[in-house]
């Protein structure tokens, strides 16, 4: 590596040894890159290109065990440098911002004139380009979608250096668009972000989490379903539903004062006898059942399953029988949810509560992926499941990235 070295140091000012902490789900690379511009990222890209490096880019570190463990991972690209809001042109409703930016330093950034980016931070500390390359979403996918639906423009570098653009600055401009949309989820396996421009929405004159307890997955599917199909607009509508006992469901009604008012009330008789309102998020709001800082053996499997909204009592009631613990939690509304399933289970069960539980999605249109979870149960279990696209997706990966340097391996099918 000492030839490597030389020449990312010739490219990055800031170019480390690696240690135990840079690791990526296991796998320590020898070398850390600290970039501070998207030209120092194209000439590090460069400079591993020549040398045959394989590159795994990180935004803040707080996703860095989930999917697969990388092949090889030679060198780390830490964009935790890279943390500016660059613009914020309010009038437009746009804010463009590197990709090591903290998605809550953005919402502090545009707050001030009122306006958010619809993105939930359901991993304390995370970035916009982590975000962006996790496909992370929360309760508010309901009214907004992901990250993807609100992303106008973006910056990227290919894994031979070279820097390439996508869409623009006007939130009607699609030219380029789909290439973001690429990079979306692609746990960057495509290409390393540098920046990227979104569309803002107004920030709600109110805001009401109207709450109920229910007994169980029958009750829960109820409830959803009659919030979702009555006239009350959620911005939410969020499932929480422990291994055991009663649960919750969460109802989040945004917009001007009169309106929340109204269409609280409404829910309120929606959901019946034992609902409360609170101007307060609950308990667990936009954050997984499991713990997003456990690292190793003391972290919990934690699962993403979608189903269409028709399935939701199925995949509820399944939870309950899968012969482990599950904790689920996420958006009933957009048939999303997520899976705690606890520390020390054995890895034999994991597998079969994940083959139950995807079994039950994919008849409801849905899957199941394995977000994250300790090495035996990784070594043990298809993480990612069926993917009808694969073959499309590895077209897309050899053009993007023919020789396979960029987090090889993290992403389906070994991607």
């Amino acid at each position: 590596m000492a030839g490597a070295r030389a020449a990312l140091e010739s490219a990055c000012a800031r170019v480390a040894d690696a240690t135990p902490a840079d690791a990526v789900d296991g796998v320590v690379p020898d070398l850390v890159a600290r970039p501070t511009s998207t030209t120092e990222v194209a000439e590090v890209l460069r400079a591993a290109a020549e040398h045959r490096i394989a590159v795994v880019a990180r935004g803040r570190g707080t996703k860095t065990t989930w999917g697969r463990p990388p092949a090889r991972a030679d060198l780390v690209v830490d964009l935790g440098g890279m943390d500016q809001v660059l613009d914020h042109a309010a009038g437009d409703l746009i804010v463009e911002a590197q990709a090591g930016a903290r998605l809550a330093d953005v919402q502090r950034a545009v707050a001030g004139e009122g306006q958010r980016l619809a993105i939930d931070e359901t991993v304390p500390g995370a970035s916009i380009g982590g975000t962006l390359a996790a496909a992370v979403s929360g309760p508010s996918r309901v009214v907004f979608g992901t990250m993807r639906d609100l992303l106008i423009g973006v910056t990227m570098v290919r894994a031979d250096g070279v820097v390439a653009k996508a869409g623009g600055r006007v939130v009607k401009n699609v030219a380029g668009y789909d290439l973001g949309k690429l990079v979306h989820g692609s746990f960057g396996t495509l290409a390393v972000v540098t920046d990227a421009i979104f569309r803002l929405h107004p920030l709600p004159a109110a805001r009401r989490f109207v709450s109920v307890p229910v007994a169980g997955p029958e009750a829960a599917h109820r409830a959803v379903h009659g919030v979702v199909h009555a006239q009350v607009v959620p911005s939410a509508v969020e499932v929480d539903l422990p291994a055991d006992g009663s649960g919750t469901v969460t109802v989040l009604l945004e917009g001007v004062a009169e309106g929340v008012l109204g269409r609280t009330s409404t829910t309120l008789d929606l959901l019946g006898s034992g609902a409360e309102v609170s101007a307060a998020e609950p308990a667990g709001w936009a954050r997984y059942p499991w713990d997003t800082d456990a690292r190793g053996d003391e972290r919990a499997s934690g699962l993403k399953l979608t189903c269409a909204l028709s399935g939701l009592a199925e995949v509820l009631e399944e939870s309950r029988r899968v012969g482990v613990p599950v904790h689920l939690r996420g958006s009933g509304g957009a048939g999303v949810l997520y899976a705690a399933i606890p520390a020390g289970t054995d890895p034999a069960a994991v597998v079969d509560a994940v083959d139950r539980l995807r079994g039950v999605c994919t008849r409801h249109g849905g899957s199941l992926v394995v977000l994250d979870a300790p090495a035996a149960v990784k070594d043990a279990v298809d993480t990612w499941g069926p993917v009808p696209a694969l073959d499309l997706m590895r077209r897309v990966k050899d053009q993007f990235d023919p020789h396979h340097r960029l987090a090889p391996g993290r992403f389906v099918g070994g991607i």
